[in-house]
C-alpha cells in the first residue's frame, strides 16, 4: 500500500489550491461537537441558536442566489434559514465539514420553495427545469450592451435542448404566475375582464328546457298524432312512408303533423307564460 509521505509526492512544483473556504464560513466545529453531546434542554437549544446565528451569513448568501425570480429577497431568506436550521439538527460532526453538508440542503429548501409555493399551478418538474434553462440562457446571451433578444435557435445551441424544449421553457416563463378572472384587460371606458373573453352561452341548455316544455303537450295528444310525431322525427320516415303505413293520404299526414307541433309549440308557450307570471305575483305579494 502505497503511503503519502514526501518521498512519493509528485516531484513537480504544482500542488492543488486548498479549497477556500467563503468569509461566512465560521469555524463551529467545537460548537456542533458539543451539541452532539449535550441532551435536549436549554443549554443545548442555546448552543444550537449560537450556530444559527454563526451559520445565518451563509444562508442569506445563498439565497441571494435566487434574486429576481419573483419572490422577495426577505422571504428566500426565511426560506434559506429554515433549511440552515434544518442542516444544524441533522448534521453528524462526524461526518465532515458542516458547509459541505449544509449548502446543498439549503440550497434545496429554496429550489423546494420555488417549485412548491411559487408556481400558481402545479406543473411537471422537467417543465420547471426547461424554464429555468432558458431563463439563464436568455441572460447570458443578452449581458452586453445592446444584445438583441435570442432566438430560439440561438437559446437551443448555446443550452443544447431541442427549439421544442426551448419553446416549452419560453412558454413556463409567461406561465409562472395566473390572472385573475376578474382582471381588466382594457383601460377604456368600455373596459371588459378576462372572464368577458372565456367561454359562451351554451345552447344545449335551451334545447333541455324546450324538451320539457314539449312534454306536457305531447302527453296530451291523441295517440295517433303521437305515433305520427314519433316516426316522422325519431324514426325520420317520409310523410308517404307514414301515409302508407297508417292506410290515409300523404295530405292528411302532413296536416295531423302542422296541427299537432302547433298545439304543443302552444301549450309549451302557454307553460312558459304561466311561470313568468307566476313568478311575477310571488315578487309582488
Amino acid at each position: 500500500m502505497l503511503i503519502d509521505t514526501p518521498s512519493h509526492r509528485p516531484s513537480d512544483t504544482t500542488t492543488a489550491a486548498p479549497r477556500r473556504r467563503h468569509d461566512d464560513a465560521p469555524d463551529t466545529a467545537a460548537l456542533f461537537t458539543r451539541m452532539a453531546e449535550l441532551q435536549d434542554g436549554p443549554e443545548r437549544d442555546a448552543v444550537r441558536d449560537e450556530l444559527v446565528t454563526a451559520w445565518l451569513p451563509m444562508a442569506h448568501r445563498i439565497a441571494g442566489r435566487f434574486r429576481d425570480r419573483g419572490e422577495a429577497v426577505e422571504d428566500l431568506r426565511q426560506v434559506a434559514a429554515l433549511g440552515l436550521v434544518k442542516a444544524i439538527d441533522r448534521f453528524d460532526p462526524s461526518r465532515g465539514a458542516f458547509e459541505s453538508y449544509a449548502v446543498p440542503t439549503i440550497t434545496g429548501e429554496v429550489k423546494r420553495h420555488f417549485r412548491d409555493r411559487m408556481w400558481a399551478l402545479r406543473v411537471p418538474r422537467r417543465v420547471q427545469e426547461l424554464r429555468n434553462k432558458v431563463r439563464v440562457a436568455r441572460r447570458e446571451l443578452t449581458q452586453s450592451p445592446g444584445s438583441p433578444e435570442p432566438s430560439v435557435a440561438a437559446i437551443a445551441a448555446h443550452t443544447g435542448l431541442t427549439e421544442d424544449e426551448v419553446g416549452a421553457g419560453m412558454e413556463a416563463l409567461e406561465s409562472f404566475s395566473t390572472l385573475s378572472l376578474d382582471a381588466e384587460l382594457s383601460s377604456d371606458d368600455d373596459g371588459y375582464s378576462l372572464a368577458d373573453t372565456l367561454g359562451a352561452s351554451d345552447s344545449s341548455y335551451d334545447v333541455v328546457v324546450d324538451r320539457e316544455s314539449a312534454k306536457e303537450g305531447l302527453r296530451r295528444l291523441p295517440e295517433r298524432e303521437r305515433a305520427i310525431l314519433y316516426m316522422r322525427f325519431f324514426e325520420d320516415m317520409t310523410q308517404s312512408r307514414i301515409a302508407d303505413q297508417l292506410g290515409i293520404s300523404q295530405m292528411h299526414v302532413s296536416r295531423l303533423i302542422s296541427r299537432s307541433c302547433a298545439r304543443v309549440r302552444a301549450d309549451a308557450m302557454g307553460q312558459r307564460s304561466g311561470r313568468r307570471g307566476a313568478g311575477g305575483r310571488s315578487a309582488t305579494t
